[in-house]
């Protein structure tokens, strides 16, 4: 009777990490996806000579991120590594293997998010290499001090103010980090040739703009939900929570960026950025709130840069990501409160401190990994390459052919 119990009790545990593996596997699927729309987000707005550049920068910035997170960051940030036989590392159905994809997944979305700010004008390969150093040591450094408790940071700010930092799917580690990095190579390139200050460039193609923003939507919710990593942890309020932080960012978008279609379609982008750190533990109206501020500061900060001489950020990267990934993790510690509606457990003042060490940590990082890639070879296209557009130059050929 024991050994039937315990033949039992073994085949379930079998199942349930049969499921696990399956359920982080889907999320490494859906946020995989969510590149695409990186990729088509950029296509619809850069102009039509820097099509193809945008599309190859993605793919190619996604497969030396996973070499970088495979071989290096992986490491730094967990302590765990690959170099091991096959049978230890297919042990539990490989669900650490699974768990690793869709960790690669977050990781890759930084050279994505700098890509989108870098546009029409970074040199193809000097930023390629700079991507995979981003990922192989700047991005994995803060990642295991906040999710994998490197360093005592957490331990610190519990002692410090009864609370770690929450920050449940990345809008500090993730998001504000990109946003922060991309700010920083954006500094460094200076403005496109011919921008002028108050006037932009109008985005080449504005179906392929909201496409990307649908792929981006959609792969969020596997962003989110599926960063429970566990069966068991999967949680419908943070799937409304995301759906009402998108809705929100989107109303405000409408609003205030006065039915203009690239904010409409950045605007519930902008709220998923925002609900990302504390979509575990808000009310579905806080979550609202928290998207709707997001989706006006986007409107309202993008609308200055438009005015900058210097900062010439052609997907508006840096108040997307950097300033609605701040504001997240901030966030997480006001609608977490019990008191407005939230489950609770967090600190404003570690919210605070945990989201300016991202900060401090992205600039500091794209500093030094920028600033030595471009005394090494040139961040920027001569000007010649950014005339004809990076499409010729870089890949000899443009987006579309008229021949007949």
């Amino acid at each position: 009777m024991a050994t039937e119990q315990n033949n039992i009790s073994d085949a379930i545990g079998v199942i349930a990490q049969s499921a696990d593996t399956v359920f982080i596997l889907l999320g490494a699927i859906m946020v995989l996806a969510m590149h695409a729309g990186f990729a088509f987000l950029e296509v619809g707005t850069v102009r039509h000579k820097n099509q193809v550049n945008a599309l190859v920068k993605i793919l190619t910035d996604f497969a030396f991120s996973a070499i970088a997170y495979f071989v290096i960051g992986y490491q730094i940030a967990y302590g765990s590594h690959f170099f091991v036989s096959a049978e230890t590392l297919g042990a539990d159905n490989g669900y650490q293997l699974v768990k690793f994809f869709f960790l690669l997944t977050f990781a890759a979305a930084i050279p994505a998010i700098v890509s989108g700010g870098i546009a029409e004008r970074g040199s193809f390969r000097p930023f390629l290499f700079a991507s995979a150093m981003i990922v192989a040591f700047v991005y994995p450094l803060f990642e295991g001090i906040i999710w994998n408790g490197n360093y005592g940071f957490q331990t610190w700010l519990e002692n410090q103010f009864g609370a770690q930092f929450h920050d449940f799917a990345g809008s500090v580690v993730v998001h504000a980090m990109g946003g922060w990095l991309a700010l920083v190579a954006i500094y460094l390139l200076g403005a496109r040739r011919g921008r002028k200050p108050g006037i932009a460039f109008a985005p080449s193609n504005i179906p392929f703009l909201a496409l990307g923003s649908w792929v981006l939507i959609v792969g969020w919710f596997g962003f989110n939900v599926m960063s429970a990593q566990t069966l068991d942890g999967i949680s419908g309020l943070v799937a409304v929570n995301s759906l009402m932080a998108m809705v929100g960012g989107t109303v405000v978008a409408l609003v205030v960026g006065k039915n203009d279609p690239g904010f409409i379609h950045n605007g519930p982008l902008a709220g998923l950025v925002a609900v990302c750190a504390g979509s575990d533990l808000m009310h579905p109206v806080g979550a609202f709130v928290v998207g709707g501020v997001a989706g006006g500061l986007f409107v309202w900060v993008y609308t200055k840069l438009q005015r900058s001489n210097k900062i010439d950020d052609v997907l508006g990267v840096w108040p997307l990501h950097g300033l609605c990934g701040v504001w997240g993790g901030i966030a997480a510690g006001i609608f977490g409160q019990q008191a407005l509606g939230g489950l609770g457990g967090v600190s404003i003042r570690s919210q605070l401190v945990g989201s300016v060490a991202g900060v401090v940590v992205a600039l500091v990082g794209g500093l030094i990994v920028y600033g030595i890639v471009n005394k090494v070879a040139s961040l920027r296209l001569s000007q010649e390459d950014e005339f004809i557009g990076a499409d010729l130059a870089v890949h000899k050929i443009g987006s579309t052919n008229s021949d007949k």
